[in-house]
Parts: structure tokens; sequence; C-alpha cells
């Protein structure tokens, strides 16, 4: 393509730094350009980036172009920028799309005036976060890059606020996933675009405005190959439903449920096999995957199906508990142990009432709320699987009642916390005259 001759540079330099505009490149045209202009005179030639990214030409007072730079996704693994963002590897994967890497930046020959590098650098850095927000709906919240120390010494980012971390190991990648030796190690730079960037990388949740970009990784497990086998052990006590073991052991799917719930992801019969699906073959193993020529397979959706209506819940529940119980140890025996009635996702409509203790949040049991009924029942026969005697046991407005207070007082040997609601006023009335109010504490007089 042709390019447009450049117009002469002003008399006096700073004119330039003081007209700089910033051009981000949208059409094929343009980046095809900015692409002639890397291949032309950047020592790395062009580059062909892969998913989010952005290219930027910076232009002087009459549109002429004097730089080009190229964001896109950061590097996988870099241990002194993980190190210096202090988040954990999980949190590293659900994350890194927050990270730009600045893949190429050129100043053009015969175009440059001191100091351009920076002023160039700082105008696209106040503006490359707002466009990423706009084109791929967030922000980026910290920028890196490499520098060749035998060739550079990264002194213009030093000059726009960024730190040098560290150097690599000397690792390129050549294809997906596979990382090559080269012998050059970089010299890795970054730095924070907004202020607590850091902080908010390597917190425990992102913020509101941020979460959606964690929406869009799928979950998977961060259990290790050990950790997977223990997992199933507990579940081998839960007996097969079916006359014929397949490739898929009851215990199996079991641990496939248990690890996507732990890692937080939905537990519908599709999204469970979509799970699986993205398990590695030693994690299947594992898991307990039977081998099928030099495969071990992942279920499908009709398999976690048929595991829902087959299986046995009070076997799979004491699988559960012994499992928290090696995990967490024994709950808590002087917690209040409160019940109450939830729709899970992907229940089906169902209902179901949960015993759990406050506030270490240990699960106790659970219990279907049968056609036809209420939490009210189905809480009386989840009462005697508890270990109730000496603990104090709350329940929402819809249990304050006598028989359930004496249930758990006389058969139980608990004691109850209820809530008094206005539609109850017989209640109401009664406890508000054996109940003394509470008198406002007096201050203590100043000696």
């Amino acid at each position: 393509m042709t390019t447009p001759p450049p117009a002469p540079l002003p008399e006096e330099k700073s004119v330039l730094l003081r007209c700089l505009q910033v051009q981000l490149l949208e059409c094929a045209e343009l980046k095809a350009r900015a692409q002639a202009l890397l291949d032309e005179h950047h020592y790395l030639g062009g580059v062909q980036a892969v998913g989010e990214q952005l290219h930027y030409a910076v232009t002087d007072q009459a549109g002429g172009w004097v730089a080009v730079l190229i964001f896109a996704a950061a590097a996988k693994h870099l241990q002194a920028r993980d190190h210096w963002i202090g988040w954990s590897d999980e949190q590293r994967r659900r994350r890194l799309a927050l990270v730009a890497n600045n893949v190429r930046f050129l100043l053009l020959p015969d175009r440059t005036v001191p100091n351009l590098g920076s002023a160039v650098l700082a105008r696209v850095l106040d503006r490359l976060s707002g466009d990423w927000q706009q084109r791929y709906g967030h922000p980026i919240l910290v920028v890196e890059t490499f520098v060749d120390p035998q060739r550079f010494r990264g002194t213009v980012y030093q000059a726009s606020g960024w730190s040098e971390l560290g150097r690599t190991q000397g690792h390129g990648r050549t294809r997906r996933d596979y990382y090559q030796a080269h012998d050059r190690p970089k010299a890795l730079f970054a730095r924070e675009l907004c202020r607590n960037a850091r902080r908010s990388l390597q917190a425990e949740h992102l913020k509101p405005a941020l979460a959606c970009v964690e929406q869009k990784v799928p979950a998977r497990t961060s259990l290790k190959l050990a950790e997977l086998q223990s997992l199933r052990e507990h579940f081998l006590s839960v007996p097969d439903y079916r006359g014929r073991i397949g490739i898929y052991p009851v215990s199996t799917l079991l641990s496939i449920i248990a690890c996507a719930h732990l890692a937080d992801a939905p537990s519908g019969q599709k999204d469970l096999a979509a799970f699986a699906a993205r398990l590695s073959q030693k994690q299947r193993r594992a898991l307990g995957v039977r081998r099928q020529g030099n495969d071990y397979p992942s279920p499908s959706q009709p398999t976690f199906s048929r595991l829902y209506t087959e299986v046995g819940a009070a076997q799979v529940e004491q699988a559960l508990l012994a499992h928290q119980r090696q995990v967490r140890g024994a709950p808590p025996p002087a917690e209040l142990v409160a019940l109450d009635g939830k729709q899970p996702k992907h229940s089906g409509g169902q209902n179901v009432v949960t015993a759990v203790t406050v506030p270490s949040l240990h699960y106790l049991g659970s219990t279907v709320v049968a056609e036809k009924t209420n939490e009210i029942p189905a809480a009386r026969d989840l009462f005697p699987r508890l270990e109730l005697t000496g603990r104090l046991v709350s329940l929402d407005a819809l249990h304050t009642q006598t028989h359930t207070a004496r249930e758990l007082v006389l058969e139980h040997g608990a004691d109850y916390l209820f809530t008094v609601k206005g539609n109850q006023p017989g209640v109401r009335t009664a406890a508000a005259a054996q109940l003394p109010p509470f008198a406002p504490r007096q201050a203590t007089p100043s000696p």
C-alpha cells in the first residue's frame, strides 16, 4: 500500500510533543499499514496477535504517523509479574484478561525528537483502559512489556513510570501452550493503570465492574491429582445403581460433581458435561474414569442425568459429610444450627431444607420438600439425622409452632430460636408478656 509522505518536523521540536494525537486503528487498511511499518523498521517485525488487542498510531499536527503501538493479551506465566501482583495461580487464570502486553512499540525513524517516546506512551496509556472497556466490555488494570537488554535499556518505560520486575527465563511460545528456549532472556516491565490495581487483582472477590472477566473464563478444578484420588475414595461407599459398571463408576461421577461445586461451576447436567470435558487425561484417570483405547473419555450429559435419577441421596450425603470431616474437622459443638429452605439452581423447582452451623457454615444435612407440602414436615424429618443435643437451633417464622418447639426440646434435647412476625398475633402477645423489654444501657457516671 502507498504511504503518504510525512510532513517536515517543526523547527521547534517541543511543538511536536504538544500536538501529538492518538488514533485507534480499527479498519483493516490502517492495521495493514501499521504492520508494514513494523516489518520495515522494528527489529522483531510485525506481530500476528490473537484474542483481545488494540492497535494505535500516534500522529503529529499534520496527521503524519510518528509511532505505532500494539497491545494484546498478557503472557500466561510470568513468575516476576505474578509475584509483583500477588495473585494466586487460579486468580491469574481467571483475571489475566485485566492485564495487557505492549507487544510492539515503534518510533518511526527520522520522525523522533527528544522525549517523544515517553510522550507517546503516556498519551496512549491515558486512553488504553477506556478503549478496551468500549471494545471488550472490561478495562485494563495493568500493562506489561518485554525489553531485549542486549538492544535496549527500557529507558522510555522507566521514564513513563513502569517498574522493571526482573528477567524472563529465556523461553518463547512457538505454538499453543508450547514454549521453546531461545537463550535470550528479556527484561520485564509493568505498570498499574489505576490506583490499587494490584490490590484489586489479588482480592478474594473482584469488584462488580470487573466480575464479567471471570464469568467468561470456564471453571476448572484446582485440586492436585492426589487430592482428586482422595476425594473419590470418599464416594466409593456409595453403591452403584447399575448391574454392570461401565467407563464411569458412580464414585467417579460424584467426584466430578464435587469438583465442579468446589470450583464454583454451574451444576446442570449440560454444564457438568462441559466441566468434565475440560479435565485433563491425568485428572480423569485420578478420578477413576476407566480407560477406553488410549484415552480416558469424559462423561456426557445423559450420563449425569441418569446419575441424578438413580443414585441414593442418603449415601451421597454421608460421603460428603465424611469428606468435610477430613478437610475441615468436626463441626464446632457450641455453634448455632440454622435450618433454612431454598430452591437451588438447576433443581427443577424443588425446594431443599438445609442445616448448617453458624458462623463456620459446616454442612450438616439436607432434605427435599415433598410435593404438596411445605418446609415444616421436611425440617422435622431432618431433625433425627442431626446431632442436636445441647445445641441451639434456629428456624424462620414459618416454623414457629408448638409442635416443632416441643419436638426439638423433648425428643432431641435442643433449645430453639424462633422468629415471631405480625401474622402470628397470639404467639407475639404471649411472647411479649413473658419476656421483659430490654432496658437501655445506663451510662456510667463520671467520677
